[in-house]
C-alpha cells in the first residue's frame, strides 16, 4: 500500500474486486488425522475409530489449499492474486476468527469447504497501513452444515531493517484469577506439527533464521490458531459431552517460543468461558470467549 490517499483508494478499489470470489475444497477426516490431532494437542495418541466425534478445531486441518512448492511466496505462503487478493504488505498474519459449531465433525467424514472472500478493509496501524482481509468458511458433510467461521487476515509493512530486539526477559507477570489452567510447551517440534497438521507452509513458525532476520522476530512465532484451538479444547473440557457451541478469538500480540504457552480460563457466567494466553488476563496473546 501507499501513503498517498489516491492511490491508496485506487489499490483498495482494486482489492475489493476479490469480494464474492469462492473457492471449493473436498477432504476426508480420516482417522489417522484425528489421532495425530489428538496426540500433538492433548497428548493422547488413542487411536479413533470411524464414526466417533472428531476434536474441536480439527476443522482448521481438513481441505487446507494445496498449492506446488513452485506457487510459494519467500514467506512459504502460496504466492498471492489467486483466491486471496494481491494485497502488496510483505507480511500476513491470521488475525482472529468466529467459529459457529453446527453439527460434530466425525472421523471418516467426507467434508465440503467452501470459502468466501466477504471484505477488504484498509486501516492504519502505529507502523504504517494494515489490510484486512474477511474469509468465510462453511464446513459440510452429508449430514448439512457442521462448521461456520469466518477468518480475519492482516496484512502489514515489513519490520525495520535493524536487527531484531532480543526477547524479554523471563519475568514472573502478575497471574490473574482463573478457573481453567494448562500450560504447553511451545517447543519446535509442537510448531512444525501443527504447521505440519494444517499444511501451513507460513516459515516464522519453523524457520528461526527467516522469522528473525526476514519478519523481524526474536524467534520462532507461536501460531495463533494453535492457542485458539488449545483454549477451544480447554473449553470442551468443561463440558461432560465436550461440545462447544459457539467460539471467538482474536490476536493481540505475538507469543514466541522462549516462553510456555499459559492456557487460561474463567467463567462469565454458568455458560460463557472467557478465555486468554498467557498470566495477565488484560495483556493477553490472544483473547477468546467460547459459548457452551
Amino acid at each position: 500500500m501507499t501513503e498517498d490517499p489516491a492511490r491508496a483508494d485506487k489499490d483498495l478499489e482494486h482489492l475489493r474486486g476479490w469480494i464474492g470470489r469462492t473457492e471449493l475444497q473436498r477432504d476426508r477426516l480420516t482417522a489417522r488425522l484425528a489421532t495425530a490431532y489428538r496426540a500433538t494437542l492433548l497428548d493422547d495418541a488413542r487411536p479413533l475409530e470411524a464414526g466417533e466425534i472428531a476434536p474441536p478445531g480439527i476443522h482448521l486441518c481438513v481441505a487446507p489449499p494445496v498449492a506446488p512448492m513452485s506457487a510459494l511466496g519467500p514467506d512459504g505462503h502460496p504466492a498471492r492474486g489467486g483466491f486471496l487478493p494481491p494485497v502488496p504488505l510483505p507480511n500476513r498474519m491470521w488475525a482472529g476468527s468466529r467459529m459457529r459449531f453446527l453439527d460434530d465433525l466425525r472421523v471418516e467424514d467426507e467434508v465440503e469447504r467452501r470459502s468466501t472472500v466477504a471484505e477488504v478493509a484498509l486501516k492504519r496501524g502505529r507502523t504504517g497501513p494494515l489490510c484486512f482481509v474477511t474469509v468465510e468458511h462453511v464446513y459440510s458433510t452429508a449430514r448439512g452444515e457442521a462448521v461456520r467461521e469466518e477468518q480475519d487476515i492482516v496484512y502489514r509493512g515489513q519490520f525495520s531493517a535493524r536487527a531484531p530486539e532480543k526477547a524479554a526477559a523471563s519475568t514472573p507477570a502478575a497471574e490473574s484469577a482463573a478457573d481453567l489452567r494448562r500450560t504447553v510447551d511451545p517447543s519446535p517440534v509442537l510448531l512444525f506439527r501443527y504447521s505440519a497438521l494444517t499444511f501451513n507452509g507460513h516459515r516464522i513458525h519453523y524457520d528461526r533464521r527467516h522469522a528473525m532476520e526476514r519478519e523481524g522476530y526474536a524467534g520462532l512465532v507461536v501460531h495463533g490458531p494453535l492457542q485458539a484451538a488449545l483454549l477451544l479444547l480447554l473449553a470442551s473440557g468443561a463440558r461432560p459431552d465436550g461440545r462447544v457451541q459457539r467460539f471467538d478469538w482474536r490476536g493481540r500480540r505475538p507469543l514466541l517460543d522462549v516462553e510456555p504457552i499459559l492456557l487460561r480460563g474463567a467463567w462469565r457466567d454458568a455458560a460463557t468461558l472467557d478465555l486468554w494466553t498467557g498470566a495477565d488476563r488484560e495483556d493477553p496473546f490472544i483473547s477468546a470467549a467460547a459459548w457452551l
